[in-house]
């Protein structure tokens, strides 16, 4: 049994906790959501928003055809967004990096921290992806799942396998002294005490 490659475990890592590393602060901030239509059901807590549906809130930004907003009594809300594809992106906490996904229906529960993603859904961050036909995501334990076909979907004859694409990090040349983390730079406080 080969063992799995430190940066593939990395890439693991990050995938498995990709959406729980983005933004910390966007959780907070405002959602604001622009589309083409909006019917709002007050009587069933529905709200469905139609054609050309931008939804930002801090750095994410996702964009759909529909997005369904279903709240129940305790105002938790599962939404369910419909396009070809369903775009997102979000900024990773403390890092300069992205997260992007794409698929054709994408759902996510706010109660139990639950993504998912149906239908050609990838995920990337810089040069490293991951496709398959479903990808979870449950925020509360930290676990991805891959699949190439949905749960509930009969699989067919040659189903879709998952794919995942490394981009190894560049090693410094042999004899070279690895880099240093330059940590954080503090400045002496200049004002008066």
């Amino acid at each position: 049994m080969r063992r799995i490659a430190p940066s593939l475990a990395a890439l693991l890592a990050a995938f498995a906790c990709g959406f729980a590393a983005a933004e910390r602060a966007d959780r907070e901030k405002e959602i604001v959501v622009g589309a083409d239509h909006l019917l709002a059901d007050d009587a069933n807590r529905t709200s469905t928003f139609e054609g050309s549906v931008v939804v930002t809130q801090g750095t994410m930004r996702m964009t759909a055809n529909k997005v369904t907003v279903k709240e129940d009594a305790d105002r938790h809300k599962f939404y369910v967004a419909y396009g070809a594809p369903v775009t997102f992106r979000q900024k990773r906490d403390r890092v300069d990096e992205w997260i992007e996904g794409f698929a054709e229906r994408a759902e996510f529960d706010d109660l139990n921290d639950m993504l998912r993603l149906y239908s050609r859904a990838r995920v990337k961050s810089n040069q490293n992806e991951i496709t398959g036909e479903f990808i979870s995501y449950d925020m509360n334990k930290e676990l991805a799942e891959v699949t190439g076909a949905a749960p509930g979907t009969q699989p067919a004859v040659n189903p879709p396998r998952v794919k995942m694409t490394i981009v190894p990090q560049k090693k410094p040349p042999a004899g070279a002294a690895p880099a240093k983390d330059p940590g954080i730079t503090l400045k002496p406080d200049a004002s008066p005490q």
